[in-house]
């Protein structure tokens, strides 16, 4: 029985008194001992202010790593400075990072093995836009990415304790929500596309639903039988909205 997870993730959101609030509105809104794990991500930035208030309920993550350990990479943020601020998952592969900064397969799996080498649990992301959706090249596109992705990873690593979110760009921030049948279609098919490298793994991982899930349509998401949870974007900025997500996951 895989366990529900619910990941928040602030993008580039809010000035640190904002996510503060935000983190404890959150924290306070969550019911003990919930069937349910879930995780916020915060800006860098933020991510001190934010772990001060969290208790035991919500894990801290981050929206990105380095590619390497440390050294000459300005800018960057290694894994193991995440793992030090107390962040335990990060979110790697983000269709904005791939269409905005050119993230490929070889830099996200570079960031992964680094994630998974410093302790924290990566939420790698994939999924296809609107162009090829309609091209119908959606699993296609879907299955280059995870097969590109773990073709890079170290064989005696691989996925480690990952969780992939699938990512229908189409409808990131647009409004739109692929139906209940269309996700669970395509989380199936990741499901498959994980078991022909291996099953044990495919069966036991994770699967997230990351295109626009809110609390009016999160019940129908979650009842499919491969999704596993969401990657929450505006609605991950509206703690009520947030917490009924974690509460409909919690009932499962």
């Amino acid at each position: 029985m895989r366990t529900p997870l619910i990941a928040g993730n602030w993008k580039m959101n809010g000035l640190s008194a904002d996510a503060r609030a935000l983190a404890q509105a959150v924290d306070n809104g969550m019911e003990p001992a919930q069937g349910v794990e879930t995780v916020v991500c915060p800006p860098f930035v933020h991510m001190a202010a934010v772990r001060s208030v969290l208790g035991d309920r919500v894990a801290l993550g981050a929206q990105n790593c380095a590619d390497a350990p440390e050294g000459a990479r300005t800018g960057e943020v290694s894994a193991s400075m995440l793992a030090d601020l107390g962040a335990s998952y990060v979110i790697l592969g983000h269709s904005e990072r791939r269409q905005y900064y050119g993230e490929d397969e070889a830099l996200i799996a570079a960031r992964y093995s680094q994630a998974l080498a410093h302790g924290l649990r990566p939420i790698l992301c994939v999924g296809e836009t609107l162009s090829e959706r309609e091209a119908d090249r959606t699993e296609a596109v879907v299955a280059n990415q995870l097969h590109g992705f773990i073709e890079r990873l170290d064989p005696g690593t691989g996925l480690g304790n990952g969780v992939i979110a699938y990512e229908p760009v189409w409808a990131i921030g647009t409004g739109h929500t692929a139906t209940a049948q269309q996700a669970q279609a395509m989380h199936a098919f990741i499901r498959e596309t994980l078991a022909s490298h291996d099953a044990a793994l495919a069966a036991r991982m994770q699967l997230l639903y990351g295109g626009s899930m809110k609390a009016a349509n999160a019940a129908e998401l979650l009842a499919e039988p491969d999704i596993d949870g969401g990657l929450i974007g505006g609605a991950s900025l509206k703690p009520d909205d947030f917490v009924a997500i974690c509460a409909t996951a919690a009932r499962g």
